[in-house]
């Protein structure tokens, strides 16, 4: 069972992220992870490591931590790049929903409110007038009386009231 562990936690942290075009053993070690197979039978970078005298194997440790912050970096650009493909692709499909102050909207009934009474109940409630818009799509909703809430509520859970 441990090896098992083992080969999946190493195949885990050897396989590129899409989101940092890295593997994760490269970002944190500043150098490409040694399969297991590898050691047992001999690549040219193990030969190579093995014939170096202990002076020149710390040298190249050394050049190889400074090419980390440079990995790195490039694998956080790499992440942003990706973040912002995602949010594109994310809000081309958003459809923007904008109210204005007198506009009539139905409120939704959530479970948890003590208006929901059952599978047969409404889902809707209202109508309701914006009395104000905020930032951040918050709106502040008045009774068809003038009453004005005291809390705002979230544009998601309204939609637009046709008379």
């Amino acid at each position: 069972m441990a090896r098992e562990v083992t080969l999946c936690q190493l195949g885990y942290h050897t396989t590129v992220r899409t989101s940092t075009g890295a593997t994760p053993y490269l970002v944190v070690y500043g150098t490409k992870a040694v399969i297991p197979t590898k050691v047992e039978i001999p690549s040219l970078r193990i030969i190579q490591e093995v014939e170096l005298k202990d002076a020149e194997w710390i040298r190249s440790r050394y050049e190889q931590l400074d090419l980390i912050d440079g990995k790195r970096m490039n694998a956080v650009c790499h992440g942003q790049l990706y973040q912002s493909r995602m949010s594109r692709a994310f809000n081309k499909r958003v459809k923007l929903r904008q109210f204005t102050p007198g506009q009539l909207v139905l409120k939704k009934i959530f479970p948890h409110q003590h208006e929901a009474k059952g599978k047969f109940s409404p889902n809707w409630q209202g109508p309701y007038m914006v009395h104000k818009v905020l930032i951040g799509g918050a709106l502040i909703l008045a009774e068809m009386d003038g009453e004005v809430w005291p809390k705002p509520i979230n544009s998601v859970a309204v939609i637009r009231y046709y008379v």
